[in-house]
């Protein structure tokens, strides 16, 4: 068995996994490669396999940087079924056309400047019709129901706590009369987060592919970072100014919607008026359609949400809440005056409506910038919170005098402790982990702490690096693999070169025997 990282690997995102076993090869997500024009570039790259001979693909959720290029990969041949639970196909029915059309916008964009310059013409990455075609390949199925493929392949999904949908994937593999089991945690989530459950604990796993986001740091409580965002909503308001937060459209920006609910009611029992005045808007079409899915998908909920929607209290919906769709109301906001809560996609400040929002806030030294999320090196977000003075948005320098605020207790992703603790729920520990999803020092801290408390074997795989998996526990990594191969070739040119020495011996004692025949004669 085979193992190659073509994504996610010395890096957080593009996460993109091929397994070889025989002549069967499957993935384990394609998605989209996100930050830096450097970075951007991969997605423009040709994939490392030939998609028309993949088998099947395995989707542990819907974020675009583990789902992005599936309209692509379709697009380029693949035909098999893409496996995901029923939430993450929902989501990926609105992620993925709305990707294609930024897609299709930025691509227009750029090639009006393109053609001022007279430079040939771009086409987009994929369009919104590539999107919703790539859509039929999708076969939704449900947690813990044992899917088994053929007699190689059975998987099952277990509840990865991260997004509505989220899934770790078990995997087990048969080769001749051995059965390898492989999981792939996909992106883990912490403890005691709104909505969705708790990750799912798992006992076995010869190897796994874990999530090291946040493999370097602990994160302030859930708890503690919530009640922060209030004092910062008025503190704001009392300067005169804007929060404006920057949010994935899927799961973080339904948190904030739960926790402001939350503190809503309470305002309400206790008649704290003035916060009623504030009013909070989500300004993403694709953040509503989200947040409309969540309310479709119940069965996802932990129990505090449960019983929420069963005292007949929506979670995701409070006085004051508004939601803008179209791009007129969007603008209003912007053009409209007293203080508001704004929450916008896209989650790293790279799209969308959040741009000109941050336009229009940036360099008002009165408004406030929230992040709740991760943000990937080479993002706008990314500059911001690392200090950046000014910052060209929409090829316009804006400078950055607004608060900043990070609430990394809001993350979707287990931070250093809590991936501890979930290994610690393993009663058969992998053989070898491979590290993935993280950044260097993230990977490196992760890497050390698992080797110190568990004495396990760990990797730490780059781009295009591949493994060869023998059995429940040896990795051969591709280094070893060509120096045994090199080995190979130099015993079989010493033994060449040996037998060539001794037919050299030979033919010289014939010729020597014949040349004493001739002399005789």
């Amino acid at each position: 068995m085979k193992i190659s990282f073509y994504g996610s690997a010395g890096i957080v995102t593009g996460s993109n996994y091929l397994l070889e076993i025989g002549e069967k090869k499957i993935l384990v997500d394609c998605g989209m490669f996100q930050g830096g024009r450097q970075i951007n570039r991969l997605n423009f790259q040709p994939f490392p396999y030939q998609p028309e001979e993949i088998d099947f693909l395995v989707l542990t959720h819907a974020h675009i940087d583990h789902s992005g290029r599936i309209p692509n990969l379709v697009k380029a041949g693949f035909e098999g079924k893409i496996y995901c639970t029923k939430a993450t196909f929902d989501l990926c029915s609105i992620l993925l056309p709305d990707s294609g059309h930024i897609q299709e916008m930025e691509t227009e964009w750029d090639n009006r400047k393109r053609a001022r310059a007279g430079l040939s013409l771009r086409t987009p990455l994929y369009t919104v019709e590539e999107a919703l075609s790539s859509l039929k390949c999708f076969s939704p199925v449900l947690y813990n129901q044992k899917i088994t493929i053929d007699e190689t392949f059975t998987f099952r999904f277990q509840d990865a706590g991260h997004i509505l949908g989220s899934a770790i994937v078990e995997l087990w593999i048969k080769e001749g009369d051995r059965i390898c089991k492989i999981v792939f945690s996909g992106d883990l989530g912490s403890k005691n987060k709104p909505i969705i459950r708790d990750p799912a604990i798992i006992t076995e796993a010869d190897y796994l592919i874990l999530d090291s986001t946040y493999g370097d740091r602990i994160h302030p409580s859930y708890d503690k970072e919530a009640v922060r965002l209030i004092p910062i909503i008025t503190e704001t308001r009392e300067r005169g100014g804007n929060v404006i937060i920057p949010s994935f459209a899927i799961q973080r920006a339904q948190d904030i919607i739960y926790e402001l609910n939350k503190y809503y009611d309470q305002i309400i029992s206790v008649k704290e008026d003035d916060f009623l005045d504030i009013p909070v808007y989500v300004d993403s079409p694709l953040t509503i359609s989200a947040t409309e899915i969540f309310i479709r998908n119940p069965d996802c909920f932990d129990a505090d949400a449960l019983a929420l929607i069963k005292a007949g209290d929506n979670p995701l919906d409070f006085h004051n809440l508004y939601y803008s769709r179209t791009t007129q109301e969007s603008k209003d906001l912007n053009d409209s005056k007293g203080s508001k809560v704004i929450i916008s996609a896209s989650g790293m400040c790279t799209a969308g409506r959040i741009k000109h929002h941050l336009k229009h806030n940036l360099w008002r030294k009165e408004s406030s910038i929230v992040f709740v999320g991760y943000q990937a090196e080479g993002t706008l977000g990314r500059r911001i919170i690392d200090g950046a003075k000014t910052v060209k948005i929409f090829g316009e320098d804006i400078s950055v005098k607004a608060q900043k605020y990070v609430l990394d207790g809001f993350s979707g992703h287990a931070d250093q402790l809590e991936t501890i603790q979930w290994l610690r729920g393993f009663k058969k520990s992998p053989g070898t982990v491979f590290l993935v999803h993280g950044e260097p020092g993230s990977l490196q801290a992760l890497s050390g702490l698992i080797r110190q408390e568990f004495n396990i074997k760990t990797i730490i795989p780059q781009m295009g690096d591949n493994f060869l998996i023998k059995g429940t526990s040896r990795v051969v990594t591709a280094r070893e693999t060509q120096e045994a191969i090199k080995k190979e070739q130099r015993l079989f040119e010493e033994e060449a070169l040996g037998l060539k020495e001794i037919m050299d011996l030979v033919l010289e004692q014939l010729d020597n025997k014949t040349k004493e025949g001739l002399s005789e004669a």
